[in-house]
């Protein structure tokens, strides 16, 4: 099982979703298998705040919390950029560059 540093970068979160697919036989999953896999669990983060929020729900409905499902999500947001060859934090910090000459008023 791969570990992260005590104060991990975004680069090592990057790394250890490499290393923990391989270990977990998840590496052959397509980009196509994990942006389905992504909107999964996004439809149960949606759910878990539909739950904290005190909307209607099914009460047999299974719900995970809030900070498990944002997790997932992370997750799968790593291994799609690891599909794509991207350092994350560098898009991130390009897009924000980007952002800071719109207007958004």
């Amino acid at each position: 099982m791969p570990d992260l540093p005590a104060t991990p970068t975004l680069a090592d979160f990057q790394s250890y979703v490499s290393e923990m697919e391989r270990e977990r036989g998840f590496a052959s999953q397509t980009v196509k298998d994990k942006c389905l896999l992504l909107g999964e669990e996004i439809g149960e983060l949606f759910k878990a705040i539909r739950k904290a929020e005190g909307l209607a729900m099914d009460p047999q409905s299974q719900v995970g919390e809030i900070g498990d499902e944002l997790a997932d999500v992370f997750i799968y947001l790593c291994a799609l950029a690891n599909r794509f060859d991207l350092n994350l934090e560098q898009a991130f910090l390009d897009k924000e560059t980007k952002n800071k000459q719109r207007k958004w008023q």
